[in-house]
C-alpha cells in the first residue's frame, strides 16, 4: 500500500501545482468581478515565454535558469493579462468573449513565433528543467516522507504555499476585503471610497501573472518544450477548479489536487493492481470526463460572486 501511495502521491502533487498557481489567478480575478475564460491562453503564453527564455539563455544561467524562467513568464501573463483587464474593465467589452480572444491570440502568437524562430513546430527540447528532489530531514520521516517528501518537485509545495497566501491575503487583509466587496456589490464599495476600476485591473493582472507561472511551471516539469498541444485544457481544469472550489482559494486548491490526481492517473495506473486492466484511453480521458462530473454536480450549489460578469459603471445602476 505505501509503495503505491509513493507512486501516486509525488504524481498527483506534480500535475496539480500548475493547476492550483492557475486557479489561484482564476479566484482572484473573478472574486473581483471579472469572469476570466482565458486562464487556458495565460498559461500558454506563459509556457511559451518560460520555455523560450529558459532556451536561450539555459548556457548563461546555469542551474537557476528554470527559476528565472518562470518569474519572467509571470511577469509575461501580467503584462499579456492587461489586455483582457482594459477590454472588461475600461471597455466593458463581453468578459466571455474577451476570455476567448485572449486564449486564440496566445496560442496563435505562441505557434507562429515558434515557427519564426525555429523553423518548426515545436520549440527544442530545455536543457535545465526542474528535476525531482528529495527534502533533507522530512523525507527521512517513517511512512510520511516517502510518500510527500520524496523524488517530488519543490514548485508542488511552492503552489500550495501560494494557496495559503491567496487565503491570507482574500479573507485576512483590508486589500482582500476591498477586492471581495467589489465583487460582490462594486456600487456600496464605490460608496465607499474603494476604486472599483483600480482593484479589478490588479486582480485580473494578478490573474495573468499566477496563470502565466502555472504555464512555465507545466512547461518545465511536464513537457519540457513549447508547441501548440503543450497546453491543451489545463486552463479549463484550472477554471473548473475555481468554480468546484467555490471560488475560496483553499477550495480551488483542492479542487486541482484532485484534478492532478486523475492526471496521474494515466502515468502511474499500470502500476496499480485496480487500474492496470483498464485501457490507457480511458484513464487519459479521466481527468476531463471527471472535471464535468464534478462541475454538473456542484456548479448549482456553488455561487459565484454576485458582480461576476456584470460590468461596472460609475454612477450607473
Amino acid at each position: 500500500m505505501i509503495e503505491i501511495l509513493q507512486s501516486i502521491v509525488p504524481t498527483a502533487l506534480f500535475y496539480s501545482a500548475p493547476l492550483i498557481f492557475t486557479a489561484l489567478g482564476g479566484v482572484f480575478s473573478e472574486r473581483s468581478g471579472v469572469i476570466n475564460i482565458g486562464l487556458e491562453g495565460l498559461m500558454v503564453m506563459g509556457a511559451f515565454i518560460g520555455i523560450v527564455f529558459n532556451l536561450t539563455f539555459a548556457d548563461v544561467l546555469g542551474a537557476s535558469t528554470p527559476w528565472i524562467s518562470i518569474i519572467v513568464a509571470t511577469f509575461a501573463g501580467a503584462l499579456f493579462s492587461v489586455i483582457h483587464a482594459v477590454a472588461s474593465v475600461s471597455f466593458r467589452a463581453d468578459q466571455t468573449v474577451s476570455g476567448v480572444a485572449i486564449n486564440m491570440l496566445a496560442l496563435g502568437i505562441g505557434v507562429y513565433l515558434t515557427k519564426v524562430w525555429y523553423d518548426k513546430g515545436q520549440t527544442d527540447m530545455v536543457s535545465q528543467p526542474f528535476y525531482t528532489t528529495d527534502i533533507p530531514v522530512l523525507s527521512e520521516i517513517p511512512v510520511i516522507g516517502p510518500i510527500f517528501f520524496e523524488g517530488i518537485y519543490i514548485t508542488s509545495y511552492i503552489a500550495i504555499l501560494f494557496a495559503i497566501i491567496a487565503w491570507y491575503v482574500l479573507y485576512r487583509t483590508p486589500f482582500g476585503l476591498r477586492l471581495r466587496s467589489v465583487g460582490e456589490h462594486p456600487m456600496a464599495a464605490d460608496t465607499n471610497g474603494v476604486n472599483v476600476y483600480k482593484i479589478r485591473y490588479i486582480a485580473v493582472i494578478l490573474s495573468g501573472a499566477l496563470g502565466g507561472l502555472g504555464g512555465s511551471v507545466f512547461a518545465l516539469t511536464i513537457v519540457s518544450n513549447f508547441s501548440q498541444s503543450t497546453i491543451v485544457g489545463q486552463g479549463f481544469m484550472a477554471l473548473a477548479a475555481v468554480i468546484f472550489g467555490k471560488w475560496h482559494p483553499l477550495g480551488a486548491m483542492g479542487a486541482a489536487i484532485f484534478f492532478g490526481l486523475a492526471q496521474s492517473l494515466s502515468v502511474v495506473g499500470a502500476g496499480i493492481p485496480v487500474l492496470s486492466d483498464i485501457p490507457q484511453v480511458f484513464l487519459l480521458i479521466a481527468p476531463y470526463v471527471l472535471t464535468i462530473l464534478a462541475l454538473a454536480g456542484f456548479i448549482g450549489r456553488a455561487e459565484a460572486p454576485k458582480a461576476n460578469g456584470v460590468p461596472y459603471i460609475k454612477g450607473g445602476r
